[in-house]
């Protein structure tokens, strides 16, 4: 029954975030200037096609419904609820059409999960030992150096810094490609080794950022634990200095850091929009890009609506089990 009281108002708690925001995003590209239906007729008059202005007329009547766009904007809304929290159907996307939004998220959806999950992995893991060490020897040179350059590397935009990667090693220094170009059959081992290769400098802008994040965070955490008392009395009975650092120190600080990660964690599936862009990276942050150019509502409110249920997803679960990885909370 505990667990149940402390259950239920977070369960209500993410069902209306879910609604609300789901909700906005809904409504927010329809107030952006841009016809959906007049961009397809509009491309088919641009390749030359001549069309009877009935049949033109009876065509747009026909996109409209199949779009959804017919009615009001309340009778649209009401009717997209009930097809995405019945049936999880976005609808046809508005710009490659016929082809439905589900299946283009499927196609996106992977490639921004490997490299925002790769750079997730590997900042977080670096940035937490260096700052672990950072901030438990806090009066060395080291670790004043490596405050200095992690504080000077974390406020620079992602995609100012993925702007000068692609200055120094695919223009001074021609190592990488300026854009993704895999190359080779997919799924042969040359494909899996050129998308790596393609892959670096988008990774790398997006590590380095979240790095200094990191290594900011986990040293101040580190610095006021180890003077706690609890680590001071394990010193005093001469318990080791890596013993006190790694199961003392770290155990404890760490649990913070756990809890942006897995907010984190929710925060891939929206991808890093402009190094996607930037890199012609195909994950969902070039496929929302797109979609906000064509004016493609559907897709528009699909991708974005994923990233939505992914946080908060994500801060639900991590509510319920954050009692297991902190023994101090418990179920109230």
């Amino acid at each position: 029954m505990q667990f149940l009281r402390f259950l239920l108002p977070r369960l209500v708690t993410y069902v209306l975030v879910v609604w609300i925001s789901v909700t906005i995003v809904f409504f927010v590209p329809r107030f952006v200037p841009g016809n959906p239906v007049e961009a397809v007729l509009g491309r088919l008059s641009s390749q030359g096609t001549t069309m009877d202005p009935m049949l033109v007329q009876s065509m747009r009547e026909t996109l409209t419904q199949l779009f959804g766009l017919e009615g009001t904007p309340t009778d649209q809304h009401v009717s997209f609820l009930k097809r995405v929290f019945l049936t999880f159907d976005f609808g046809p996307s508005l710009s490659n059409y016929p082809t439905p939004v589900s299946t283009l998220i499927a196609r996106a959806l992977p490639w921004s999960l490997g490299l925002m999950l790769t750079a997730l992995v590997i900042s977080w893991t670096l940035g937490n030992l260096i700052g672990l060490l950072a901030g438990y020897h806090n009066n060395s040179n080291s670790s004043k150096a490596i405050e200095t350059g992690a504080m000077v590397i974390y406020p620079i935009p992602y995609y100012i810094l993925a702007l000068v990667l692609v200055i120094l090693f695919a223009y001074i220094w021609p190592i990488f490609p300026f854009v993704f170009q895999p190359s080779g059959e997919p799924g042969t081992l040359q494909y899996m080794i050129s998308v790596v290769y393609n892959s670096f400098l988008p990774l790398m802008s997006i590590v380095l950022v979240s790095l200094g994040w990191w290594i900011i965070s986990m040293k101040a955490m580190a610095i006021d634990t180890k003077e706690e008392d609890f680590v001071q009395y394990a010193k005093y009975r001469g318990v080791g200095e890596n013993k006190v650092m790694v199961g003392y120190v770290a155990r404890t600080a760490i649990l913070p850091q756990v809890t942006v990660l897995a907010l984190s964690i929710g925060g891939v599936f929206g991808g890093s929009l402009i190094t996607e862009i930037l890199f012609g990276y195909p994950g969902i942050g070039t496929l929302i890009y797109r979609a906000i150019l064509a004016a493609d509502y559907n897709l528009i409110v699909g991708a974005v609506s994923l990233s939505i249920v992914a946080v908060a997803t994500a801060t639900l679960i991590l509510d319920v089990v954050y009692p297991f990885i902190d023994p101090r909370i418990r179920y109230k």
